[in-house]
């Protein structure tokens, strides 16, 4: 497959799957939900928290989860009581349980009030880093700051452990990215899209492998820079719109047709 060939086909799959249509059934469909930024950024940060296994399972549990948090989750971070945490005991999402949810919230809580919220902090240490890895490494270790119990860090994946950070950078994709489509926020202007990796999963990496996007076998962060590389020949300002492409192909399997 030739270069032009190769962008040709990105920007069909883009154009395909970067639409309205493909909100309700991705776990982005929970932060839009709000139309306030910290209420975005923490229904983000939550949904995306909980983005493994089966699709339709993290999207209605990303919306109870909402609901438990009162449908208004800045102000439940912000003031909830410790009677009111103790309402989240019963949330479970796979491995993911109401303790876990619980020293989130204490986590997103510090966050608020140490440094006005996860985008101003992201955006705040983007400017001063220049430098997306380290960022990701700081934010790690500022949000455990908090009081929580040590089994909830596996639920926030670390760069300096060479993770692939997918959700993380899922997260990142959602609210620095802005087009006119309208899936993506674009609240964290601060950020600029062409510092964002590509969200690597089972979908994106199968298929960056099918189209020579990416030869590492292992799903870590090294491969994350060599995909999010390759992908920069096609866009070197928002490589990672592309995510909607190599994600929704490997999802419905339609890379085979697309190529014949």
């Amino acid at each position: 497959m030739t270069n032009p060939e190769l962008q040709e086909l990105l920007e069909r799959l883009h154009d395909r799957y970067n639409r309205p249509e493909f909100i309700e059934d991705d776990p982005i469909a929970v932060p839009h939900r709000y139309t306030d930024r910290a209420d975005r950024e923490i229904a983000g940060f939550l949904a995306a928290t909980i983005a493994w296994g089966n699709r339709k399972a993290i999207v209605r549990n990303g919306h109870r989860l909402m609901r438990l948090l009162d449908d208004a989750p800045a102000d439940f971070v912000r003031n909830a009581s410790e009677r009111e945490l103790a309402r989240l005991g019963g949330f479970v999402h796979r491995t993911f349980n109401g303790g876990d949810l619980c020293d989130f919230v204490r986590g997103l809580r510090r966050m608020e009030r140490e440094h006005g919220g996860v985008g101003r902090f992201f955006e705040a240490r983007y400017e001063a880093t220049g430098s997306l890895p380290a960022v990701l490494a700081e934010f790690r270790s500022e949000f455990f700051a908090a009081e929580h119990a040590p089994r909830c860090e596996k639920h926030l994946s670390s760069v300096t452990k060479g993770a692939a950070c997918k959700r993380l950078c899922m997260y990142l994709r959602w609210m620095v990215r802005r087009d006119e489509r309208g899936v993506d926020f674009g609240e964290w202007e601060g950020i600029p899209p062409e510092a964002l990796r590509l969200p690597l999963d089972v979908h994106t990496g199968e298929t960056g492998r099918l189209l020579g996007l990416l030869v590492r076998r292992q799903n870590d962060w090294r491969a994350v820079e060599e995909i999010t590389a390759a992908l920069r020949a096609y866009d070197a300002a928002d490589p990672v719109r592309f995510d909607f492409a190599l994600f929704g192909a490997g999802m419905d399997r339609s890379l085979q047709g697309e190529r014949e």
